[in-house]
């Protein structure tokens, strides 16, 4: 079990690295408000609820 668990381990942390590009990439291109996994994924790495993001703190992200 801890085999496995070390393998998708390593592909899991690839796929989030994958992903993060993905979203930045649709980040930039575009405005409030994105698609529903967007702004999920954007939740997450502002630590504020979707709802309460502002294009002011999209574009602070973004700059970062």
């Amino acid at each position: 079990m801890a085999d496995s668990r070390y393998r998708n381990g390593i592909r899991k942390t690839k796929e989030r690295a994958r992903r993060d590009s993905r979203m930045l990439e649709t980040v930039k291109k575009g405005q409030l408000p994105y698609a529903p996994a967007v702004m999920t994924w954007l939740s997450e790495k502002l630590g504020k609820r979707s709802s309460l993001l502002t294009q002011e703190d999209v574009n602070r992200f973004v700059k970062t």
